[in-house]
Formats: structure tokens, C-alpha cells, sequence
């Protein structure tokens, strides 16, 4: 029991060491990902030290209790024991509000009803369809298109496609390849009700994965780069999508702090969209940031229909009036060099990566 316990607290600590390497390789980004599961086994490991012997009993005890605290210092922000980031909205001013849904299909999947019927039931201004192939977007057609008259449309089978409905007009709207040439994204002005004008991206960045790509480089790199133009422009903003990245990760606190966008979970909870098939193991991999300009009225996960994330759902209202009262991250010296090392290492290899 003693050296199961103590081999068990060696393998956490090594876990979470790695998720602080500042290396792309997908194997050290993928320890970022199940932060909440480590820290309930070193909790577990910590309520079992004391079956332990000495002199493998207080080494146990620290590293696990060293493994449970950062873990928890990462974790504890997206709980309700944390302060909210973006305000909560005030009643009325449902001219200046904007309601986005996105979900990411998972193309194989079939079940389009399964969302769709989500979607009538919520009527969202927006949807964002990620992994939307030419059959999803036939599906997505046929029961949105009268509701929703303004559409981006870009069906692919490489797991990249991308399918943007909007009840709000759309206008100066622009389908980049930022880093790599089979990785679409949208960038868009939506028109409000009110006549106010509010920046959209929508993004879908590999993931770091062995079936997908062996580094995170391209994936970080494309969100440091949108991070960038958002900061630069200084316009109100929203960035919605599937980014295969964690809400906690070096590179999403790094995306946050370069753009200076706020995350509506950040004091109301992880609202874990990934895998929908496993309680165990999810995960915050669908986003939607909001600049200083948004308060939330509300967000909710829905549910599954198919594919192996779930639909996550969020209105915000527009009230410039009270930028004043966020409290944005910001980036320093070195955040803008990393920034501009990824973005410049992506652009200069291979882009099949």
C-alpha cells in the first residue's frame, strides 16, 4: 500500500509538472486538459496516506497535498466560490442583447433533429455548427433557413467545416485560413437590434492529439494571433467556437490576457462540454469570450444529441456604459513575446503541421 500510494502521488505530481512546461508537444498540452480528475485523486491518494508507513508516508502526504492545492488554485475560478468576471446583466435592454448557441455536431453523427430541435426550443440570434459537413448543412438548411436569413456557409469532410446561422444581419463578413490551409474560421460584424455593431469570431483550431497533430503550435497560435487583432482593434467582441483547448490551459489564460476578453464561466462554473459519452472525463472546450463591453444574462450546457460534445448556449447583453466595472486581464512582456514566437514559428513550417 505504501509504495502503491507513493508511486500513484509521483505520477500526479509528474502530470501537473508537465502541464506547466512551456512546450507544444501534445502529450505535455493533453496535462493541461483533466485538471479537476487529478486533483480528486491526489485528494483520494491524501485520504489514503495514512494506510502508508514511513518512511514513504510524508512524502505521499506532500506531494499530493502540493498536487491538490495548484490544482485547485487553477480549478477555483470556474466555480461559484469565485468572483464573476463578466457582470451579471440587468433586466430590459433586449435590443443590446445577443443569444449565440455552439455546437459541435461531430460529423459522423446524424442526429440533426437532436440539435435542431434545441435550437427552435431556444431560438438563439446565433448558431455556430462545428464539424458541419455539406449533409449537416443540407439539415441545418431545411429547418433554420426561414428563421435564420443570414448564413455562412463553409461545409468540408475534414472535420474542419463550419456553419454560422444568424436571426441578426451579418456584415463585412470574412472566411480566413489563418495558420493552416484546411482550418477555416469567420469573421463578422453582427448588426444588433438596436443598430449597434458587434465584432465575431468564430473558431475551430486543431487540436493537439495524435490522431490530429503531434504539437499545439498551430492551435495556439491561431488563437494568439485572433487574440492580437482583437486587442489592436480594440472593437467590442465576441469569440465563439470549439477551440481544443481547456478554459484553464497556459495557452487559453495567455489567449485572454493578449486580446483582453473576459470568460463568462470564470465564477459561475466549468459548464463542461467535452465528452458528453464519459461523466468522468470532461472538459471546457467550447468557448464563447466577450469583451469588456458585454455583461451575461445567462448560460446554460444543453443537452447531448449525438455527437460527443454538447451544445453550450449564452446571452449577452451590449452596455458599453459598463466596461468600467470589468476587470480585464492583461498581457505583459513576455505574454506578447510567446505571442508573437508561436505565431511566427506557425507561419514559417509546414502548414499541415
Amino acid at each position: 500500500m505504501s509504495i502503491g500510494l507513493f508511486i500513484a502521488s509521483l505520477v500526479v505530481t509528474t502530470l501537473t509538472v508537465f502541464a506547466r512546461l512551456p512546450f507544444y508537444d501534445w502529450w505535455i498540452r493533453a496535462c493541461d486538459f483533466p485538471r479537476l480528475q487529478i486533483a480528486a485523486i491526489a485528494l483520494l491518494i491524501l485520504l489514503l496516506s495514512p494506510l502508508a508507513a514511513p518512511p514513504l508516508l510524508w512524502p505521499t502526504v506532500i506531494l499530493s497535498a502540493a498536487v491538490l492545492g495548484w490544482q485547485t488554485y487553477r480549478i477555483l475560478p470556474y466555480t461559484r466560490l469565485w468572483p464573476k468576471q463578466v457582470k451579471d446583466a440587468q433586466d430590459g435592454f433586449e435590443e443590446r442583447c445577443v443569444s449565440l448557441l455552439v455546437a459541435n455536431v461531430l460529423t459522423p453523427n446524424r442526429n440533426a433533429e437532436g440539435l435542431t430541435r434545441q435550437i427552435l426550443q431556444h431560438k438563439p440570434d446565433v448558431v455556430l455548427t462545428l464539424e458541419s459537413d455539406q449533409w449537416w448543412g443540407d439539415a441545418l438548411d431545411s429547418a433554420l433557413g426561414e428563421d435564420y436569413p443570414y448564413a455562412v456557409r463553409i461545409p468540408l469532410d475534414n472535420l474542419y467545416g463550419m456553419h454560422l446561422y444568424s436571426r441578426l444581419k451579418l456584415e463585412d463578413t470574412d472566411v480566413s485560413w489563418l495558420i493552416q490551409k484546411d482550418i477555416p474560421s469567420v469573421h463578422t460584424w453582427l448588426r444588433l437590434a438596436n443598430g449597434s455593431r458587434v465584432r465575431l469570431h468564430a473558431l475551430h483550431p486543431r487540436p493537439p492529439a495524435p490522431s490530429e497533430s503531434d504539437e499545439s503550435l498551430w492551435r495556439d497560435a491561431e488563437l494568439l494571433l485572433v487574440g492580437k487583432g482583437i486587442h489592436r482593434d480594440g472593437d467590442p467582441t465576441l469569440v465563439a467556437g470549439d477551440l481544443n483547448d481547456v478554459a484553464w490551459s497556459r495557452t487559453t489564460r495567455m489567449f485572454c490576457r493578449v486580446s483582453g476578453m473576459l470568460d463568462p464561466r470564470r465564477g459561475r462554473g466549468m459548464f463542461s462540454t467535452f465528452h458528453a459519452n464519459y461523466r468522468l472525463m470532461r472538459w471546457p472546450l467550447d468557448h464563447i469570450f466577450v469583451s469588456e463591453e458585454f455583461t451575461l444574462r445567462n448560460m446554460s450546457r444543453l443537452e447531448a444529441f449525438g455527437s460527443d460534445h454538447f451544445p453550450i448556449l449564452a446571452t449577452f447583453c451590449f452596455r458599453p456604459s459598463r466596461a468600467d466595472e470589468h476587470e480585464n486581464p492583461e498581457a505583459d512582456e513576455e505574454d506578447w513575446e510567446q505571442a508573437e514566437d508561436a505565431i511566427e514559428e506557425a507561419r514559417s513550417r509546414d502548414q499541415d503541421g
